[in-house]
């Protein structure tokens, strides 16, 4: 008798429907969470002073290129963690860099922004890519361009999916400096938040829990759709494209 090996079928538009559903209730709850503490996205980054927000574009560039060395410097002596785990040690680091205001929620950016993107790492590596490789290195900062939950386009801009980039040697500079200003403006909105007075404290730890969820569902929605792409062996712009139909409340 000769052994036959049954391959299970991938299910693309379950799967799909998966995806746009975890994408879409990614910012939800964080939304009306950091607006009842903050006020509305639009109003708070008018709370930092103007310096603050005239070199918030340079710092963010320089804090995501300093994220990605340190966060995968770090890969071979501290292990994934687990999603709650991540979330826990940056609500902490939240809560810490708001108590004493905009000084030390600026000297606590770049920390959280490091933990940010190993947690990124760490969904990549669930999905079975390589996070030392450096197209998911790539992949893993152009999680950062679909924003934050305090983002408008409530999930029809699949930027972050679409982004193209050749593989060179100065490519990743590039995609860090693409991606920075729309990482400003999100992390313009959290400082703005950490400088609430006497909510400080909360509000760091409520924005970095935040952001942290959203940015692991965000990353789960991105790797899953590669990892859709292989095991269903269909191009990865067509599954942008269905699910960009989903999120537009189009189903095909």
């Amino acid at each position: 008798m000769t052994d036959i090996e049954i391959v299970e079928a991938v299910d693309v538009e379950a799967e799909l429907d998966r995806l746009a559903a975890q994408y879409r209730a990614a910012s939800g709850i964080g939304v009306r969470a950091l607006n009842l503490l903050g006020g509305k996205a639009e109003s708070l980054l008018e709370r930092l002073p103007a310096p603050v927000r005239d070199n918030l574009g340079d710092a963010t560039q320089r804090a995501l290129t300093l994220a990605m060395q340190a966060a995968q410097s770090t890969r071979s002596a501290v292990p994934d963690q687990k999603p709650w785990v991540n979330t826990a040690v940056t609500t902490a680091m939240g809560a810490a860099g708001g108590f004493g205001g905009l000084p030390t929620a600026l000297m606590e950016l770049p920390a959280t922004t490091t933990v940010l993107l190993r947690a990124i790492q760490g969904v990549a590596a669930e999905h079975g890519f390589d996070p030392s490789a450096e197209n998911v290195q790539f992949d893993c900062i152009r999680v950062f361009a679909a924003a934050g939950p305090l983002a408008s386009d409530d999930g029809a801009d699949l930027g972050f999916v679409s982004l193209r980039l050749t593989l060179s040697g100065g490519a990743m500079h590039k995609l860090i400096a693409r991606v920075a200003p729309k990482l400003a403006t999100v992390l313009g909105q959290k400082l703005a938040a950490q400088t609430v007075p006497v909510l400080g404290a909360v509000a760091g730890a409520t924005t970095n829990y935040v952001y942290t969820s959203y940015y692991q569902q965000i990353a789960h929605v991105h790797f899953g759709l590669r990892r859709l792409a292989i095991d269903g062996d269909i191009a990865e712009d067509e599954l942008v494209t269905k699910l960009g139909q989903r999120m537009q409340g189009r189903l095909s």
